[in-house]
């Protein structure tokens, strides 16, 4: 494969790429740019960070879970390009070192980057910007300091000259691999990805590679032949409509939870804990369906709100019921060759509770992810969607729970007849997240807490205040 971007503001033209090296070990190996850091080679530590723009937006991206091919046509800058042509620091770069905010060094880079972005795209939670990079030597302090410092300042030219450049330099370049190996393909649409998928249904689909990436970097997995789904912007499309919203396969969790935030804010506000900015500006609703995880966060939120699948083989599409598209762990409604095109979930008033219990608030994995859709009329619960991850093998419905619930009155009484149904839809496991009992313990008691909280209580700890 051949692709071409820019780099630190020069053009970088590759012929016969692997498709699964990462940006991070080209970077340090290729081209001894070694100022972006491999901490946990997974995305977690956040010293790979690196700045990637294109046409629409300037993200900052885990260099060590990104391969090559998902860099085509765009512009990337290191640490080592965020100084200017005369090596005159980037705003974020000197407040950091006047109000020292770097110590052993190591996670400072990515912090800079972090900071390259968040500052590029005026962006001042900084609390939230900076949660995917971990130090422990400075602590957080002065690098917050730091970040509100830069805050005012413009942002340099030769960042902002990375857009317009690349747009007219950088052309398609190649879309597949000529005898590399393993083969790869980048598709420039879901017409194209329909039809290529089809004659390499073993193909491995990459979207944003959050967990695609380790099999690479911690598996060392020969993934053979891949397609790579990142220049398919038809399906990076969300249409609102009065009956419906649709949300394509490659929408990155950071533009779900933008578009969520009003119609229903605690499916977003779960969103934003979602492991982290750089994670969440790559990772893809599709794939996070599509992985079939029973601890992923978007299918128990997107099942209680009653979401449609959209699946495409070629020219056949069918949907169904997201819930039906889980079987049995690692076992999904998917035959050979046939890929997520979109999810759609019904137009609704919001009554939708997200509630996300992981060991920390931000970056982490759920140990159960319970998510509550229950529609009261006159005081009698009318209906119930109650989905949880993190409790059976799949994202699963309690369906006995519902059935406790519907015709009957909305009360604290109702409620605590319901609990002892949730051994009825449930036996989950004992692991290193949680044992079966806490997992079944905390179940329960989000269900109280959905109640408590359409009553007026505050529940959440974070916003008690003395």
């Amino acid at each position: 494969m051949n692709i071409t971007f820019l780099l630190n503001g020069e053009t970088v033209e590759l012929t016969n790429v692997n498709p699964t090296t990462t940006l991070l070990d080209w970077l340090r190996e290729e081209r001894g740019l070694t100022g972006t850091k491999e901490g946990c080679n997974e995305g977690d530590c956040g010293a790979c960070t690196v700045l990637v723009t294109d046409a629409d937006s300037a993200k900052a991206l885990n260099a060590c879970i990104l391969f090559l091919p998902q860099l085509h046509g765009k512009a990337i800058r290191t640490v080592e390009g965020a100084s200017g042509p005369d090596k005159e620091p980037h705003p974020v770069q000197q407040a950091m070192v006047d109000l020292h905010g770097s110590q052993c060094g190591f996670c400072t880079p990515g912090f800079i980057m972090s900071m390259v972005a968040s500052h590029t795209n005026g962006a001042t939670d900084h609390d939230t910007q900076l949660a995917g990079n971990l130090c422990r030597c400075t602590g957080y302090a002065p690098i917050i300091r730091a970040a509100k410092a830069a805050e005012t300042r413009d942002v340099p030219d030769w960042i902002t000259a990375d857009q317009s450049f690349f747009c007219s330099q950088i052309p398609r370049g190649e879309a597949e691999s000529r005898g590399a190996e393993p083969p790869s393909h980048l598709p420039e649409n879901s017409n194209e990805l329909a039809e290529l998928y089809v004659q390499h249904p073993d193909a491995t689909l990459i979207a944003g590679a959050t967990d695609v990436g380790l099999w690479v970097t911690k598996q060392l997995r020969d993934l053979g032949p891949v397609i790579f789904l990142n220049r398919c912007d038809d399906l990076k499309q969300i249409t609102l409509t009065e009956e419906e919203i649709r949300i394509g396969a490659m929408v990155d969790m950071n533009r779900l939870g933008d578009a969520l935030a009003d119609l229903h804010p605690s499916y977003a506000e779960m969103i934003r804990r979602y492991a982290s900015v750089q994670i969440r500006h790559a990772a893809t609703l599709g794939g996070n369906i599509a992985n079939g995880s029973p601890i992923g966060d978007n299918p128990p939120a997107l099942i209680a709100l009653g979401a449609t699948l959209h699946l495409r083989k070629g020219d056949a599409r069918r949907s169904i019921p997201l819930e039906n598209f889980f079987i049995d762990y690692g076992k999904q409604d998917r035959v050979p060759g046939e890929f997520v095109e979109a999810v759609t979930v019904p137009r609704q008033p919001d009554r939708l509770k997200a509630y996300k219990l992981s060991k920390r608030f931000d970056q982490d994995i759920s140990a159960v992810c319970g998510c509550f859709n229950i529609t009261v009329t006159d005081g009698t619960v009318t209906q119930a969607r109650i989905a949880f991850g993190g409790m059976a093998g799949i994202p699963k419905r309690a369906t006995h729970v519902e059935a406790a619930l519907i015709d009957n009155p909305w009360t604290l009484d109702t409620i605590h007849a319901a609990l002892p149904c949730f051994a009825d839809d449930f036996s989950p496991l004992t692991d290193m997240r949680a044992s079966a009992t806490y997992r079944l313990q905390t179940a329960k008691a989000m269900l109280e807490r959905y109640y408590r909280e359409d009553q007026g209580e505050i529940t959440n700890v974070l916003e008690v205040s003395a």
